[in-house]
């Protein structure tokens, strides 16, 4: 099981599309003790995986403290991370403390590109010089790119520029319009663009020596079985099955894209709630609606639920730019 835990609101940049329309730090997000005890109700619930995000986790002057504090519980840190701030001496000190993996976002091969998407100049170069920090540390990294319909062309070739900079793994999140991507919701890939993209990435993944994952993207388990392509995953969605996320404040919700909540850390263990919930267990045992629910792939893909809210107001509803099974 994964978890995410948006650490901070905080971020030295303002991109376009930010879930958690992130800038400027929040009044109530949770200190160096709660997020500690939050980690370990995280490890008491059962969860392997814990991805440290933001906002940028890395302007969290106890973050080094968080991911030993992870390590040290049995569970696998992860940062999710623009890259900027990554210096070779924060490369080395994340190592130290026992970060697992850094994920860190490039969303084009070209700098223009990328720098407008994140509202940074210099940032495409930056975070380039953060791979390196990463990769000259010794500390494994993976690329992590949001694709829309401006960068669809290019994403196989940004899967190249991370084999060529060493990444292990690249991970590919379909834009769902949350936070200020409500404002881009033009942007996103629809039907037709969404299913070549995605056999396109999975003829990519017998190409390349490193992972490739689509995120908010759950048909590419389909996708990937019609096309005997051998994966190690065992479904698509997993929000409030075997995935889940905590933002700044200790609220819980099933999905960063997925705003419901469900419970607070500050009131309740999150074992509790990982355990108790009723919106979990709706999502844990209740039949999807629509061609979700029909197309035969409902065990290994669920459709996106973050995105059938979105555009149907209801997360159990069928995915909307899915037409596989109607």
């Amino acid at each position: 099981m994964i978890i995410s835990w948006n650490t901070t609101q905080a971020c030295n940049i303002r991109c376009i599309h930010c879930y958690r329309n992130a800038g400027t730090e929040r009044s109530d997000e949770l200190n160096t003790d709660e997020g500690k005890k939050l980690i370990s109700e995280i490890a008491r619930a059962g969860f392997k995986i814990l991805i440290l995000s933001g906002g940028e986790p890395l302007l969290r002057p106890d973050i080094y403290e968080l991911v030993r504090h992870a390590r040290s519980a049995g569970i696998r840190p992860v940062l999710g991370t623009n890259g900027i701030l990554i210096t070779p001496e924060v490369a080395g000190k994340l190592k130290e403390a026992g970060l697992a993996v850094a994920g860190i976002s490039l969303d084009s091969k070209t700098p223009e590109r990328h720098d407008w998407f994140r509202q940074s100049q210099g940032a495409w170069e930056a975070t380039m010089r953060g791979i390196k920090a990463c990769r000259d540390a010794g500390l494994p990294f993976q690329i992590h790119t949001t694709a829309m319909n401006w960068n669809e062309p290019e994403i196989t070739d940004v899967t190249d520029l991370a084999v060529a900079a060493g990444a292990i793994a690249h991970h590919i999140f379909f834009l769902v319009p949350t936070g200020r991507g409500k404002d881009i919701e033009e942007t996103t890939l629809k039907t037709e663009q969404y299913e070549s993209l995605l056999t396109r990435i999975m003829a990519k993944q017998s190409e390349v020596p490193l992972e490739i994952k689509p995120t908010c993207a759950p048909q590419f388990m389909r996708i990937a079985k019609q096309h005997a392509v051998p994966l190690r995953f065992t479904k698509g969605c997993l929000a409030g099955t075997a995935y889940c996320v905590v933002i700044p404040n200790g609220d819980v919700h099933p999905c960063p894209y997925l705003p419901l909540k469900v419970g607070n850390v500050r009131e309740s263990a999150f074992d509790t709630i990982w355990q108790e919930s009723d919106l979990f267990h709706q999502l844990r045992t209740e039949p999807l609606k629509g061609g979700c629910g029909k197309c035969g792939y409902d065990d290994i893909c669920g459709g996106c639920r973050a995105r059938a809210y979105y555009y149907y107001g209801d997360y159990m509803a069928e995915e909307p730019w899915c037409s596989y099974g109607r």
